[in-house]
């Protein structure tokens, strides 16, 4: 099982004011942490608010990429649907070449709607939009020159994407949700599979993952390219009661003030220790809590291929998510790799 981070490049430390700078350099620092802990992969997401700095997650990966030596660098995830496939590839092609083969792009739609109006697109055209831009994106990662019409986007006629990526295949997973259609449409197509489990019990999300594999199966792909992979909220720390002191305030908070924005109730103390219980969601705990929780996730959902914690959304500072990310690399990774 591969372990990483993704990241939404937060600037909201508790009450700490921090300037976009200072935010971007200490997310640039963790990475480089990641790189040396041993972690497997680092993600950037993709908002267009003002809270968050990952915009132009390409931007930030090629940045890590001149700092770092064997990290992979990916998308967490990019919203395929509002962007041009052809700027995407070329953008994630380059970090390729800069980070010397360790790109990888993780595509959605998107639960944030916030880049539809800023891009001029209409929310009805949510699943079409993706739809076919996916499959505009994936003729050009596998086809120097591209023959390829559609309704949102100009028709290519022969012509060249350049540059093209070191990697042949540069992978593209497919970030998902709860909608079975999205599962199906990975498994069709062959593509690796990020699910982002935010909320319940993990395990829930094994029909679905079964549909995907089915659905691979069935269209001749080996289980080999058939990977899963999981999301979710987490943080470790020394202690149990460290992990959880240092988390729940800020992620209370947080998750609150997002509630209220989507109608959901008021997170709860009661609500947030069913979450970190062996079947909850939250990966929160000591090393040894984590590793017994992420095996016990893969066993659940019939194996996952890589974990990717969401650190950066429950108020931590920068120097807890620093030592959290050391404890991975140093004590969570060996415990899951031996």
């Amino acid at each position: 099982m591969e372990i990483g981070i993704d990241s939404f490049a937060s600037a909201m430390y508790g009450s700490a004011a921090l300037s976009s700078t200072d935010a971007m350099e200490q997310l640039l620092n963790r990475i480089v942490m990641a790189d040396e802990a041993g972690l497997d992969v680092f993600g950037i997401g993709e908002h267009h608010k003002k809270e968050f700095l990952d915009s132009a997650p390409a931007v930030i990966l090629s940045a890590a990429a001149a700092r770092t030596k064997r990290i992979v660098l990916g998308s967490a995830v990019k919203v395929l649907s509002t962007d041009d496939p052809v700027r995407v590839y070329q953008s994630f092609a380059t970090l390729d070449l800069i980070s010397k083969g360790r790109a990888e792009l993780v595509v959605g739609r998107g639960s944030a709607i916030d880049a539809y109006p800023l891009f001029g697109f209409n929310l009805k055209d949510y699943d079409a939009l993706f739809k076919e831009k996916l499959d505009l994106l994936l003729q050009i990662r596998d086809n120097e020159f591209v023959n390829w019409s559609g309704k949102f986007r100009p028709p290519l006629q022969k012509q060249g994407v350049y540059p093209r990526a070191l990697q042949d295949n540069l992978p593209i997973w497919l970030g998902v949700g709860g909608t079975p259609e999205s599962f199906i449409r990975a498994g069709t197509l062959g593509l690796p599979l990020m699910v982002a489990v935010i909320g319940g019990e993990t395990e829930r999300f094994r029909p679905l993952i079964d549909l995907y594999r089915e659905a691979g199966n069935k269209a001749g792909f080996s289980p080999n390219q058939l990977k899963v992979g999981l999301h979710s909220p987490g943080y470790v720390a020394e202690t149990p009661e460290k992990a959880i002191a240092d988390y729940y305030p800020g992620y209370a908070e947080l998750w609150t003030k997002m509630g209220k924005e989507r109608g959901w109730p008021p997170v709860t103390r009661p609500q947030f220790d069913s979450l970190i219980s062996p079947k909850g969601v939250l990966v929160v705990g000591d090393p040894e809590q984590v590793a017994e929780k992420l095996m016990r996730h893969s066993k659940a959902l019939g194996g996952i291929d890589r974990f990717t914690f969401q650190m950066d959304n429950a108020g931590l500072s920068h120097n807890q998510l620093m030592e959290s990310i050391e404890l991975i690399g140093k004590k969570l990774i060996p415990l899951i790799k031996t």
